[in-house]
């Protein structure tokens, strides 16, 4: 399901969701190499089109990666100890994007959050995340909160 269905099937973890994506330009990307090892990389994340979609170079380890086993794990970045600001995670397949309108629509969602905006010409990859599951934890006054959610 797209990040729009997702919203409507569990709004409240979406917006915690939505919340901490919004907070810096990068997440982490957690694919499968082709030996089956895991790999973690940062990725630009943004919610275009009633998605959430990925932008990566050219080529990239982790765009291979996606292209040859779409599953993947997407993760908020956290910075403090304590686990106060909270750990977001989303589970499912990354879509490839190869529409040109894709494209420009996500680089200027992409110019608007940064003022970097990508050579027209330029080789790229575009992944559109279908959410098959989502986890939250925050650590708050002693106190753990825990939020789950997995596609029927």
């Amino acid at each position: 399901m797209n990040w729009d269905e997702f919203k409507r099937a569990a709004p409240e973890l979406a917006a915690l969701g939505e919340e901490r994506i919004a907070r810096s330009p990068l997440i982490y990307l957690g694919t499968l190499r082709a030996n089956g090892f895991p790999r973690i990389s940062p990725v630009e994340a943004l919610f275009v089109d009633d998605e959430l979609e990925l932008g990566m170079m050219w080529r990239s380890p982790k765009a291979l990666d996606l292209l040859r086993d779409p599953r993947c794990v997407v993760h908020n970045l956290v910075t403090k100890e304590n686990g106060t600001e909270g750990d977001f995670k989303l589970y499912g397949r990354a879509r490839d994007l190869r529409d040109p309108g894709a494209w420009q629509r996500y680089c200027q969602a992409m110019f608007d959050r940064t003022g970097w905006r990508a050579p027209p010409s330029a080789p790229y990859h575009l992944f559109a995340l279908d959410v098959e599951g989502a986890g939250f934890a925050q650590s708050l006054d002693g106190r753990h909160v825990r939020k789950a959610w997995r596609r029927e």
